[in-house]
């Protein structure tokens, strides 16, 4: 007799060597995921800088409290050199999708605080990325 089928044994030890890697691979995945989020966050807070800076460079001043980053995308009434958008994406969400906070005069730094709360979404903690040292 020629059978050319698999054995029930044969397919369950298939399906627990993909569960096995599974069981591995997909915790390393996930970290990796959530590295290069953090990543993303503090490349996109060094770019927000870098736009600040120009809006101050062209205006004599950070956008105010109430202006917000959107000052960087949309000009504000009360400008008249805005040079912008100083940035080219529309939104300004971190990569977990919540907003950059953002406080001028800083409480960190002298011009400005910029802040993202991290994968918990939650002020405080060792997770959130800022731009000022956390030694301060």
């Amino acid at each position: 007799m020629n059978n050319k089928g698999f054995t029930l044994i044969e397919i369950m030890l298939v399906i627990v060597i993909i569960g096995i890697l599974v069981g591995v691979v997909l915790p390393r995945l996930t970290g990796r995921s959530q590295e290069a989020r953090i990543s993303a966050a503090k490349l996109q807070i060094q770019t927000v800088s870098l736009a600040l800076d120009a809006f101050e460079a062209d205006n004599g001043r950070f956008a105010t409290n109430e202006e917000g980053l959107s000052a960087l995308l949309v000009k504000p009434d009360n400008i008249n050199n805005w040079k912008g958008p100083y940035l080219k994406k529309k939104v300004i969400k971190d990569p977990w999708g919540n907003p950059y906070i953002y406080v001028s005069p800083g409480i960190h730094n002298k011009d400005y605080d910029l802040k993202s709360y991290g994968p918990d979404g939650a002020d405080g903690g060792s997770d959130d990325i800022t731009n000022w040292d956390e030694k301060d």
